[in-house]
């Protein structure tokens, strides 16, 4: 009780309050521009993050990370195009209502099924962090290393279809996590000669560059749009009760977006397919989906919300980001010499208790926000997709020079900003990179001081964790070989019956 009374006499600070309120409504304005996005509004942040308290750093950055889904469901309803990349699947049901004339009633439904999602996620956050903070003292750096690793594979294999280029691309982000001094002997690793990488390429560069800057360049490469959405007429709170007749719905939506927040490399997309099918099979008229069914919308909404709350869970207990983001915000925890683990829940549960409520307060703020704010938001939407690429280019820049006041940090950043406009054209995934440097850090320090004690290969896995951990990496991969071969089964007799009906005719 001592520890929940501290934590809100943290909260109640005025620069706290003002970050809350800075982030959960910059989130939804950033959400609401199509072409920005969480990572985006993230990256760019991050270094001016490092000055602050940890608290308000962290208030700020989970704001724009838990609000910015809300408002990319603005114009996925209102204008067929999605704010955030994750509310692609908002506008398969969205839409069709908005043509339907029912846009209050679909932007109603979409709000209400987010704030139930988050709520949902953060409940389960303050019931499952401390459970897991239980067991984290029984691991030690080989149940660490084996759970990085399980990450990444996690990470990799969540890339359907693009396994081979998601392992290469990770392999690439454990490498640049080598270049500089090895922080033991103080060795150059992968320097070749030159002064300026010493220092090694910093994590923060490299995410500027690959989510900023590359969607600066998307921006202004690309055609410059000014979309002109209708404005919304009449009140939200009537329409948001049509919620309480989904409840089955909204509540698996909330169920699949925990469980695949949790897994480290699954996040929103995987959760939302999932809700989605679900909810069709389910549904009563699983032929209206795609055409405006309330179900459909629910279960996308519910299910992308979610996820960033359960994210946490494995970020505050174990201190393992589960995809980009949380791997941004574990470096505002080591900035300030807060590590996410077993120790946060014994010497820091004030801040603990301070985040889960600062969490609740940014779900009231913004669906509070939208209720009333939402003809405002339609006019955010119709700024120029260029004039966006400017800004964010500029502001880019601005974050990668204060880090350490360096042209040579732009200029890298500049580079990986191309990689990334690459990578976006032949639709490889970015998040790979930045999720080998996070967790290859981790893979290397925890090997190193397992190493004293391990003497055979096997000595590993002699402690039950490391057993466990290392019995499910086997399955994954195990599981992703069947999943292959029987993919390939089933090509075959297609491939055949296409070359029968080529032969006869030819014949």
């Amino acid at each position: 009780m001592d520890a929940l009374l501290s934590g809100i006499e943290l909260l109640a600070r005025w620069d706290v309050l003002a970050a809350l309120l800075i982030g959960s409504i910059g989130g939804v304005i950033i959400g609401a521009i199509p072409g920005v996005g969480a990572a985006v509004a993230i990256a760019i942040l991050l270094p001016a993050t490092f000055s602050l308290d940890p608290l308000v750093g962290l208030t700020i950055l989970l704001g724009i990370y838990g609000s910015s889904m809300y408002g990319g469901a603005l114009p996925a309803i209102l204008i067929n195009t999605p704010g955030t990349a994750v509310n692609a699947l908002t506008t398969y049901d969205g839409y069709p209502m908005t043509k339907r004339g029912e846009a209050r009633r679909a932007l109603a439904l979409a709000y209400g099924a987010s704030f139930f999602g988050g709520v949902f996620a953060i409940i389960c956050l303050i019931l499952l962090s401390p459970l897991l903070a239980l067991i984290a003292p029984h691991f030690g750096s080989r149940e660490i290393f084996l759970a990085a690793l399980l990450g990444i594979i996690l990470v990799v294999l969540a890339h359907r279809g693009q396994v081979f280029a998601a392992g290469m691309l990770a392999a690439f982000g454990i490498f640049l996590n080598t270049v500089g001094l090895e922080p033991v002997k103080y060795t150059r690793r992968f320097t070749f000669d030159q002064t300026w990488l010493t220092s090694g390429i910093d994590l923060i560069v490299v995410v500027l560059g690959l989510f900023a800057l590359s969607q600066a360049f998307v921006l202004l490469v690309g055609r410059s749009e000014t979309p002109h959405p209708q404005p919304v007429k009449g009140s939200m709170f009537g329409a948001m009760k049509e919620l309480f007749q989904h409840k089955r719905v909204a509540s698996a939506a909330a169920s699949f977006g925990v469980l695949m927040g949790m897994i480290p490399g699954v996040g929103e997309f995987t959760a939302q397919f999932m809700s989605y099918t679900y909810a069709q099979k389910s549904s009563k008229t699983p032929e209206m989906f795609g055409k405006g069914s309330p179900e459909g919308l629910i279960a996308s909404e519910a299910a992308n919300n979610a996820v960033p709350g359960a994210a946490m869970i494995p970020l505050l207990a174990l201190g393992i980001p589960g995809e980009a983001l949380t791997a941004m915000m574990l470096s505002v925890f080591y900035v300030h010499n807060v590590i996410p683990g077993p120790q946060l829940f014994q010497n820091q549960l004030d801040f603990v208790y301070a985040l889960y409520i600062a969490m609740i307060l940014l779900n009231v703020v913004v669906l509070i926000f939208l209720l009333f704010a939402t003809n405002m938001l339609t006019k955010v939407i119709q700024i120029p997709t260029r004039f966006l690429g400017v800004i964010i280019l500029i502001l880019s820049f601005v974050g990668v020079y204060s880090l350490r006041n360096s042209v040579t940090d732009c200029a890298i950043a500049a580079g990986f900003g191309v990689f990334g406009l690459i990578l976006k054209r032949l639709n490889l995934p970015v998040v790979p990179i930045i999720l080998g440097m996070v967790l290859g850090n981790i893979m290397e320090v925890k090997l190193r001081s397992s190493m004293a004690r391990v003497k055979t290969p096997l000595d590993f896995i002699d402690r039950p964790i490391a057993a466990i951990i290392f019995v499910i990496i086997l399955l994954v991969i195990v599981m992703h070989i069947r999943t292959l071969i029987k993919e390939h089964k089933n090509r075959l007799p297609e491939s055949e019956t296409d070359h029968d009906v080529h032969d006869s005719q030819m014949n």
